[in-house]
């Protein structure tokens, strides 16, 4: 099992920044990705962010330039720096961990956390 503690979300004007935390810990050992994903209400949840194990960091058109992801191995966190926020960013934030299980992957989940860009 893993767990996923979330932080950092809140209240910015558009423009603005936060940075989103994420710590992991459990079976840390096998994860092979982290990264982020979005959900507005009555939407699919959205990829954001995700870097894997060997540093691979892929993100979504929609935040390229503006939204960068990272990884500290050594305190098992992955961060999202999240600059130029526009309204359309405001969403719910959700941590993602990716751990493999021999021939499957298994994914988890944080609590989510809320981000929210005035206008």
């Amino acid at each position: 099992q893993v767990q996923l503690v979330e932080s950092g979300g809140g209240l910015v004007q558009a423009g603005g920044s936060l940075r989103l935390s994420c710590a992991a810990s459990g079976s840390i050992f096998s994860i092979n990705a982290m990264g982020w994903y979005r959900q507005t209400p009555g939407k699919q949840r959205e990829l954001v962010a995700l870097v894997t194990s060997d540093g691979t960091a892929n993100d979504a058109d929609s935040v390229k330039g503006r939204f960068t992801i990272s990884r500290d191995s050594a305190k098992n966190t992955v961060y999202l720096q999240m600059n130029s926020l526009k309204p359309e960013d405001t969403a719910v934030y959700y941590c993602y961990a990716r751990r493999n299980a021999g021939s499957f992957n298994v994914a988890y989940w944080g609590q989510g956390t809320q981000v929210t860009v005035s206008s």
